[in-house]
């Protein structure tokens, strides 16, 4: 499954939800959008995961929860708990990241 942030909850979502996975990005972030179909790839082979896409400059709440200071950003949470995160624009890094929470 995956979701937009339209509002600055993914506090919320990472509570309810055993595994998520986050992809922090910008308008502006060449590289964000690179990966987005990617990280909507991996969104559709992971069903019982949820992948976000959260604006890190329109949510700055959201943003804090992984301590992004560069994007793109990928972050994992399980149980309510920050895992890791890594700041790439390669598929097999995000890959390996996702792998650790599936």
């Amino acid at each position: 499954m995956i979701k937009e942030l339209n509002e600055d909850n993914l506090k919320n979502i990472v509570a309810e939800n055993e595994n998520v996975v986050v992809q922090y990005s910008a308008t502006w972030c060449g590289n964000c959008r690179i990966m987005k179909p990617k990280f909507k790839k991996l969104a559709s082979e992971n069903e019982n995961t949820v992948f976000v896409i959260a604006d890190a400059e329109k949510f700055p709440e959201s943003r804090k929860l992984a301590n992004v200071d560069n994007l793109p950003t990928f972050a994992t949470f399980s149980k309510g708990e920050f895992k890791n995160q890594v700041q790439t624009n390669k598929f097999d890094v995000l890959k390996e990241l996702v792998n650790e929470v599936i």
